[in-house]
């Protein structure tokens, strides 16, 4: 009997017994995986920007610009998605790129830092052709990153549609979310601890070993999240009409799938204008606090406590009590109004100038965002056609991913207008937000045009197509 047909792929496709459903304690597991991608988080958006613009004084729109090259390198997710669809890795169609990925990525890190304090020494002697250069490279590696993060979370995002049925899939989805943010929080603590007190000429040593000991945290915890998964748990061979052929798909034929039916159009528009009313709060919101409620740096970096209490509450609400009875779709609608009232709130907040109403204010913001998210993204799974679910997840995280980095340059943008436009700080402030409260009503406008049935006879049409043609 030849080797190959004993691989997981081969095995999976054959057997009769029916696949065991993940319980808690896997879907907990699974959310290792995130939670390592938020303590990788602490270290690129947390310590570094300050890093390079608060110590070594490099301007700061070259040090974001260079940070946010991993976010603009999204576009190569719709084809890793599509990779990890035909291409298997010793017979896993997952897994091997998560592993792959993770490790790239430990790589890339540990360069960056070291060119950060190259570029670092030569900016301090004076702005030169070479420290263009350590600059230019700088925003590479940031670059290379974005590529190895696109190559283990883009299949990873896959794993989860492969393992789950639409009954479970919100409950993994706010479990996976929460321990996101969860590796957030602990990732500031345990940074904190290891650079507090620490005397300014050991803080590159010390920095250098952040950036040696997370990211190969982060490995052990993307494998422990992730070994053996696949192989029990994936309904990828039992539920792809193209199991035995999924080798011959090509990137155009799974993106015809992709955009085979019109919904695909509606949630990609949908993840686009709700990520961006997400996030345009992000440049501005601790200024907000600063500027118009006199708040001190410390208290206002203190607000983003307040929103993640709120948005751990609300993905577990959505997940384990509001989708499973109202639906996706509906739970998602409701997260949008209810973030376009927050953003009202936020507002409000300000014409009364008390911080406490403003920290009320932002919590039930996380809490909009956790009810919102966790139906998002589990609609996001439900819009995924099996065979092709990588190119899917690719899609949609492309989607995020652009967002997000267009969010943070329109949140500042925004906020520049508004205090040409206006006399008063609040006013400049609260265009944003209303900005934002006007794209939530959009969001939820979309949602409506949105028709998870009608998706799948779509796309179920398109892929019965593929199977009519001769592959071979």
């Amino acid at each position: 009997m030849a080797t190959s047909d004993l691989s997981p792929s081969s095995q999976e496709g054959t057997s009769t017994e029916p696949l065991p459903r993940i319980n808690l304690f896997t879907m907990f597991r699974l959310g290792l995986f995130q939670m390592g991608l938020g303590l990788l988080s602490l270290l690129t958006l947390g310590i570094l920007n300050q890093v390079l613009i608060s110590e070594l004084r490099i301007p700061a729109i070259l040090a974001s610009g260079a940070i946010a090259m991993y976010q603009f390198v999204a576009p190569i997710r719709v084809w890793v998605g599509q990779l990890s669809d035909s291409k298997p890795i010793r017979g896993y169609h997952r897994t091997g790129y998560v592993w792959l990925g993770l490790g790239l990525q430990t790589i890339c890190l540990f360069i960056a830092i070291q060119v950060v304090w190259q570029l670092g020494a030569s900016a301090a002697e004076g702005w030169t052709t070479i420290t263009t250069a350590w600059m230019a490279l700088l925003g590479a590696m940031f670059a290379l990153y974005g590529l190895c993060i696109a190559t283990s979370s883009t299949p990873f995002a896959a794993l989860l549609v492969d393992v789950s049925d639409e009954d479970n899939r919100s409950q993994l989805v706010g479990i996976v979310w929460a321990m996101l943010m969860v590796g957030i929080v602990a990732g500031a603590i345990v940074g904190e601890v290891l650079l507090e007190n620490i005397d300014p000429s050991e803080l590159q040593s010390a920095i250098t070993r952040l950036f040696i000991l997370f990211p190969l945290t982060v490995v052990a915890l993307g494998i422990l999240a992730t070994v053996g998964i696949e192989k029990k748990y994936s309904r990828y061979r039992s539920r792809s009409s193209l199991a035995g052929r999924e080798d011959q798909i090509t990137l155009g034929q799974a993106i015809s799938v992709l955009t085979a039916s019109k919904q695909t159009g509606f949630f990609f528009v949908f993840l686009l204008v709700m990520t961006i009313s997400l996030f345009l709060q992000q440049p501005v919101l601790e200024p907000y606090a600063r500027e118009v409620f006199g708040l001190s740096i410390g208290e206002s970096a203190g607000l983003n406590q307040y929103w993640g209490y709120g948005i751990l509450v609300g993905i577990g609400l959505s997940g384990f009590l509001i989708v499973p009875r109202l639906g996706k779709r509906r739970t998602a609608m409701i997260g949008c109004l209810f973030s376009a009232v927050c953003f009202v709130l936020v507002i409000l907040s300000g014409v009364t100038a008390n911080p406490t109403t403003l920290k009320s204010a932002v919590m039930l913001f996380g809490l909009a965002s956790g009810i919102l998210t966790n139906s998002a993204v589990s609609l996001m799974l439900d819009l995924t056609a099996a065979e092709t679910a990588g190119t899917f997840i690719g899609a949609w995280g492309l989607a995020q991913a652009m967002a997000q980095a267009s969010a943070t340059v329109l949140g500042g943008a925004l906020l520049d207008i508004g205090r040409q436009t206006f006399d008063q700080t609040f006013l400049a402030f609260a265009l944003v937000f209303a900005i934002q409260a006007v794209g939530m009503v959009a969001a939820f406008g979309l949602l409506t045009r949105i028709n998870v049935q009608q998706f799948k006879t779509e796309s179920g049409k398109a892929i019965a197509t593929l199977m009519e043609m001769d592959l071979d």
